[in-house]
C-alpha cells in the first residue's frame, strides 16, 4: 500500500560502547543555525541565512537566524545535511523541524522530510519521514520518526516539497533518538451499557420527531409501514429483541445532499467503546426524479469533523435496505451529532429504527470459541499398541501438546525488514505466510521501462523459503490510475496491451511454481485504468493469461472496505457481481481477497459481509490485515476481535497482516512491535490468541488402548508415561471433518 521503505545504515554499532553521543543529544550538526549554514547545504538550490525577511515580518521563532532554501527549480530541491556514521542502525529516531514557506505567491503548501539513503550495493532511496502543511504566514512543527535496519554507504536528510520558487524557510532541524512512550492504561468501562440504543426517540412511535431536528431547510415527519424486525446485523449482535414499531422518519423538501435528521449525542458517548450503528433505510423520487441507485450515509459530527458509520447503496422503489457501520472515539470531544445524509437533492429519505448502541466484545468472542470448536477442530483418535498388558496397575499417561498450527498466519514484509534480525526473527518463529509491501508491484520492477528490478523481490523470496514460509504475490496489476507508473500512463492502446501481457510473461515466469496466490488486478472496485484503456475483457484476459503461465497458482481479486460497511462502491453485494461478471468471462479466478484495512470492527458486520461472500464458494483470505488506536490494549482487542472472526468462519482459509513492527506499516497505531523490538500490548494480544490456536489434552489410554480428544489442524507431540518410560513421537493433524485415527507403536523403547 505504502512506497514507503525503510532502510540499511552505516556503522554497525549493535551495542552503545562504539555510540558516543548520549540520549539526549542530536544527530543534527548545528541544529539551530547559530554556527551559520555550517554542515548544511542546498538540495539541487542554494541555502541562505537571514536574520528577517520581508521587511521584518519574518523573523525566527528561536533563536537569531533561520535558514532558506532559494532558487529552487525542482519540488525536491531543499535544505539537507548529511548524518552517516553518526547514528545506530535498529535505533528510532525522531526529526523535529519548524518551517514556512515565503514567495511565488504560495499561501500554503507541503514541506517533507526526507531520507535519502544510499545501500552498500549503489542503490539509491527515498524514505519519507513526515510531511506538514506549512504557510508563508506563521511557523508550524514538522515531526515524524524512522529506522535504519540495515548498514547503508550514506544517509542524507532533507526538506523538500514546495513547488519551485517557493522558498523553504527553517528555523530549526533537529534529528534525536526517540524514547518509546508509557502505554496509556487499558480503558475503564464503568456501566457501558451494552446493547443499550443511545439513541432518543429513534422508533417516533408517538408521531413526534424531537428530539430530532433537520441539517437545512428540509421538513420532518413520520411515516407508517417500515419493518418490525431489527436489521439482520443488528440482531446478530443483539439477540432477541422486541419488534419495531413500524414508524419511520420522512425527510421531504431535500435541496442538497447533505440534508436530513439530526440528533445531538454529545453527553451519551463513552471514549474507547466500539458503538454500532444499524438502521432501515429507504428513498424515493420526489420533485426532481433523479436517477438511482443513490449513496445513504449515517454519520458523526464529531467537533464538525465527518466521522463515517455507514453507507449503503439504495435503489428507489419498495425495498428497505439495512445500512450498518461502526465507530469509535479516543479524544473527549465537544459535540458530537448523529446524522443521515447521502441521496441527491429532491430525493426523500425515510429511516426507520436507527439503533447506535455500545458492543460487548468479549462476548462476541466467547461465542466465537464455541463456534471455532466445530469449524476448525477435529476428532482424534490415537490408537496405540505394543502396551504392556502385563502392567495393569500402572496407567498410561498421554500429554499432547500442539507446536504448529497450519491454519496459514501471515505478514506483509519489506526489502530493508529484513536486514534487520530482530525483526526476521520475530517473522520466522510466529508467521508461516507472507506478501510482500511492493517490491513486486509493477512501479517497482519497472519504474522505467524495460529497466527491470526484481532483486529485492528475489532476496525476500528466499528468506521466506529458506524458512518454509509461504509467500502471495502482491500485485501483478493494480487498477487504481494514481499507482500506474508515469510511462505506462502515456501509452497507447496497443503499446499497453504489449506491456500488459509482457508483466505477465514477465512475471508468472520467472516464478512459476513460487508464489502460492497471486492479487492479479488490485483494487477493481476502486479503479478502472486498465478496463477504461483496453476494454471491459482485459481483466479476465489477465487472469487468464496468468493461469496459463502458472496454473499452479491461485488468482485473487482484492478489494478494501468490504467487511465494514464504509464504502457503498465495495459492499459484499458489488463484490460478488464483480466475481460473477469476471467469471462469466470466463476469468479463472481463485480466492476472494479482503484487505481489512479497519477501524473499530463489529463482529456481525464482518462476519455478515463474510457469509455473503461466501456462498461464491471461493476461499476467502485476509489479505493485508491491520487495525489502529493509539491505545494497545484497544488496538490489541480489536485484532482479536478481527483473528476470531476469520478464524470462526469456515470459508476463510487464511490471514494476512499488514505489517508489525513499527515504521514499517503503512498506518500509524498499528504495530504490533516496537521500533526497538519490544512487544507491545497489542502483540502480546496477538501471541496469545496464536498460543489459544494450539490443542493441548492429557489423560490416560483407555480399556480399547486409544486417546480421544478434539483438535486444531497441525503438528503435534505426544508424551507416553510407560512402565518402561517415556515414549516421545509426532504425529501431523490434516484438515479434515471425519474423526482422525493415528496407529501409534510403543513397543520399540
Amino acid at each position: 500500500m505504502e512506497k514507503n521503505t525503510k532502510v540499511k545504515l552505516a556503522s554497525d554499532p549493535d551495542d552503545d560502547k562504539h555510540h558516543t553521543n548520549t540520549e539526549q543529544d542530536s544527530i543534527i550538526l548545528n541544529p539551530n543555525f547559530e554556527d551559520g549554514l555550517n554542515n548544511w547545504g542546498g538540495r539541487g538550490c542554494k541555502a541562505v541565512l537571514h536574520e528577517s525577511m520581508d521587511g521584518g515580518k519574518i523573523v525566527p521563532l528561536s533563536g537569531h537566524v533561520f535558514a532558506a532554501a532559494t532558487e529552487r527549480k525542482a519540488s525536491w530541491n531543499g535544505i539537507q545535511q548529511e548524518i552517516s556514521g553518526r547514528f545506530q542502525r535498529k535505533r528510532v529516531y525522531e526529526v523535529t523541524s519548524v518551517v514556512r514557506i515565503f514567495g511565488n505567491n504560495a499561501t500554503s503548501a507541503t514541506v517533507q522530510a526526507t531520507l535519502w539513503v544510499l545501500n552498500a550495493n549503489q542503490r539509491e532511496q527515498y524514505i519519507t519521514i513526515a510531511n506538514v502543511q506549512a504557510s508563508n504566514k506563521d511557523w508550524v512543527e514538522l515531526k515524524g520518526k524512522f529506522l535504519i535496519h540495515g548498514s547503508p554507504s550514506r544517509v542524507i536528510v532533507y526538506l523538500e516539497g514546495p513547488p519551485p520558487g517557493t522558498d523553504i524557510l527553517v528555523n530549526t532541524l533537529d534529528v534525536k533518538h526517540a524514547r518509546r512512550n508509557r502505554p496509556s492504561p487499558p480503558p475503564f468501562y464503568e456501566n457501558p451499557g451494552f446493547g443499550i440504543n443511545i439513541v432518543e426517540n429513534s422508533e417516533v412511535r408517538d408521531g413526534e420527531t424531537q428530539p430530532w431536528f433537520t441539517l437545512g431547510n428540509c421538513k420532518l415527519s413520520v411515516g407508517q409501514g417500515a419493518p418490525r424486525t431489527l436489521p439482520p446485523m443488528a440482531r446478530e449482535t443483539l439477540g432477541a429483541h422486541k419488534p419495531l414499531g413500524g414508524s419511520y422518519i420522512l425527510v421531504t423538501n431535500r435541496s442538497q445532499t447533505w440534508m436530513g435528521p439530526a440528533q445531538m449525542i454529545t453527553d451519551k458517548i463513552k471514549l474507547f467503546l466500539t458503538y454500532q450503528i444499524s438502521a432501515w433505510v429507504k428513498i424515493s423520487v420526489g420533485a426532481s426524479g433523479a436517477i438511482n441507485p443513490q449513496n445513504v450515509n449515517i454519520a458523526l459530527s464529531v467537533d464538525n469533523q465527518w466521522v463515517n458509520g455507514g453507507q449503503v447503496e439504495v435503489t428507489v422503489g419498495e425495498t428497505w435496505h439495512e445500512i450498518g457501520g461502526s465507530f469509535r472515539l479516543e479524544k473527549q470531544p465537544q459535540n458530537v451529532m448523529v446524522y443521515v445524509q447521502g441521496p441527491a437533492a429532491g430525493i426523500d429519505l425515510m429511516i426507520a429504527g436507527l439503533q447506535i448502541f455500545p458492543v460487548d466484545r468479549q462476548e462476541r468472542i466467547r461465542c466465537l470459541k464455541k463456534q471455532v470448536d466445530e469449524v476448525r477442530k477435529r476428532d482424534i483418535i490415537l490408537k496405540f499398541s505394543g502396551l504392556d498388558e502385563s502392567c495393569d496397575l500402572f496407567p498410561y499417561i498421554v500429554k499432547v501438546k500442539q507446536t504448529h498450527n497450519s491454519f496459514p498466519v501471515g505478514t506483509c514484509i519489506n526489502r530493508t525488514d529484513i536486514d534487520n534480525e530482530d525483526f526476521v526473527d520475530f517473522f520466522t518463529k510466529n508467521f508461516n505466510w507472507a506478501v510482500f509491501g511492493n517490491e513486486l508491484k509493477w512501479y517497482w520492477t519497472e519504474a522505467e521501462r524495460g529497466k527491470l528490478n526484481y532483486q529485492d523481490a528475489d532476496d525476500m523470496l528466499d528468506l521466506c523459503i529458506g524458512n518454509n514460509i509461504n509467500v502471495r504475490g502482491h500485485c501483478i496489476f493494480w487498477e487504481v490510475e494514481s499507482t500506474v507508473q508515469p510511462w505506462v500512463r502515456q501509452l497507447n492502446k496497443t503499446e499497453l496491451m504489449n506491456v500488459v501481457q509482457k508483466r505477465l510473461t514477465d512475471i508468472l515466469t520467472r516464478y512459476k511454481g513460487k508464489f502460492k496466490h497471486y492479487d492479479v488486478n488490485n483494487e477493481m472496485l476502486h479503479g478502472s485504468f486498465y478496463q477504461d484503456r483496453l476494454g471491459k475483457g482485459v481483466r479476465a484476459l489477465m487472469f487468464n493469461i496468468a493461469h496459463k503461465l502458472d496454473p499452479s497458482t491461485l488468482l485473487f481479486v482484492n478489494d478494501y472496505h468490504v467487511e465494514d460497511g464504509d464504502d457503498s462502491r465495495s459492499s459484499p453485494e458489488k463484490y460478488s457481481r464483480l466475481v460473477l461478471e469476471l467469471e462469466a468471462q470466463g476469468a479463472a479466478i481463485g480466492g476472494i481477497g479482503i484487505q481489512g484495512h479497519i477501524d473499530s470492527p463489529v463482529g456481525a458486520i464482518v462476519y455478515s459481509a463474510l457469509d455473503n461472500l461466501s456462498v461464491l464458494g471461493h476461499p476467502i483470505w485476509f489479505t493485508e490485515l491491520d487495525v489502529s488506536s493509539r491505545n494497545e490494549f484497544v488496538r490489541g482487542e480489536d485484532l482479536e476481535v478481527m483473528l476470531w472472526e476469520a478464524f470462526a468462519h469456515p470459508a476463510v482459509e487464511g490471514i494476512m497482516l499488514w505489517g508489525f513492527w513499527e515504521l514499517s506499516m503503512s498506518r500509524e497505531n498499528s504495530n504490533l512491535v516496537e521500533g526497538e523490538g519490544e512487544v507491545n500490548e497489542a502483540g502480546k494480544r496477538f501471541l496469545d490468541v496464536k498460543q489459544e490456536w494450539l490443542s493441548h489434552a492429557y489423560g490416560i489410554i483407555n480399556d480399547e488402548s486409544e486417546f480421544i480428544f478434539r483438535g486444531y489442524d497441525g503438528t503435534y507431540a505426544v508424551e507416553v508415561c510407560t512402565p518402561a518410560g517415556i515414549v516421545l513421537k509426532t504425529f501431523v493433524v490434516e484438515k479434515g471433518e471425519s474423526p482422525l485415527v493415528l496407529l501409534i507403536d510403543l513397543s520399540n523403547l
